[in-house]
């Protein structure tokens, strides 16, 4: 009957869906949302083990980065790499892509640039967040707007070489001055006309930006490519007041089929952190046959 063809559509979209765990190895962002920090062995094995798919990793550079370690060591866990953040490039090295100076947009982009080549490497996307800055005093919007416009351009158009998206996360108000709905995400591609750029859905930012995060999520879904699956908190999925059931319902309503990823304090230890994340998304992400 209808209602359970509906229901396996659901259950193998639900299936489509997988779980990344997040690794920082930037060590002047240590003690931010991350489940494990500062050794990639450790956290692959670790995220194995609690029976995650893939993890995110936080880079301070993509020289840093060794990518025949972290091959080795995808392989030797049965993982995949989801993605590679660039927020080190604000957080620590002051970069970002609105900037009214010329030389620190050209770095930015510079240093976002190679972090996409290896994460295309992976056949994973890099991910824009804090590296898009905020508006300056003294800056028009039109003028902040402009600049991300060239640098999100370029940086999708590299990505694309390697056959993954950009991926653009929309932050909360407190860490950004523009863009800090999903919806503003959509007017930004829209107006940029690119069609290689995607938006990641941090349920944490939303939590302080949208009205319902249902509604934003539906709303979103042709440019939806990433999830940052945490509570409102800040704390591990299923540890704040986010109604994990309905973001579970209506991902596999708008037939989602990514990641969601673990961006979330390691509270109130890494693994406990782990267990519960991994607990929340088989409850409420995965629906259980009948």
């Amino acid at each position: 009957n209808d209602a359970a063809k509906r229901r396996s559509g659901e259950v193998q979209r639900a299936m489509s869906m997988k779980q990344a765990a997040s690794i920082c190895l930037v060590p002047q962002i240590h003690g931010g949302p991350f489940l494990y920090e500062g050794d990639p062995a450790a956290g692959c094995r670790r995220a194995a083990e609690a029976g995650f798919d893939a993890v995110e990793l936080h880079v301070s550079s993509a020289e840093e980065l060794d990518a025949p370690l972290l091959r080795r060591l995808l392989s030797e866990h049965k993982l995949s790499l989801s993605g590679l953040g660039t927020g080190a490039g604000f957080l620590a090295h002051r970069l970002h892509l609105a900037s009214p100076d010329t030389s620190i947009r050209r770095r930015a982009l510079d240093y976002a640039g190679a972090i996409v080549d290896r994460a295309g490497e992976f056949g994973a996307f890099a991910i824009i967040g804090s590296l898009k800055g905020s508006i300056e005093p003294g800056v028009e919007r039109a003028s902040a707007l402009g600049w991300l416009h060239e640098g999100l351009h370029a940086l999708a158009e590299r990505a694309g070489q390697h056959g993954v998206p950009l991926i653009l996360e929309p932050l909360n108000r407190y860490e950004s001055n523009y863009i800090n709905r999903l919806d503003e995400g959509v007017e930004l591609i829209e107006s940029m006309g690119s069609p290689n750029i995607r938006l990641l859905a941090d349920l944490f930012h939303m939590n302080i930006e949208e009205a319902c995060i249902a509604a934003a999520l539906r709303s979103a879904v042709r440019y939806l490519g990433h999830v940052h699956f945490v509570d409102s908190n800040r704390r591990p999925a299923g540890c704040g007041h986010i109604d994990f059931a309905q973001v579970g319902c209506v991902l596999r309503e708008i037939g989602y089929h990514g990641f969601l990823a673990a961006e979330a304090l390691a509270w109130p230890d890494p693994d406990r952190a782990a267990r519960q994340t991994v607990e929340t998304f088989r409850k409420h992400v995965v629906p259980k046959p009948t």
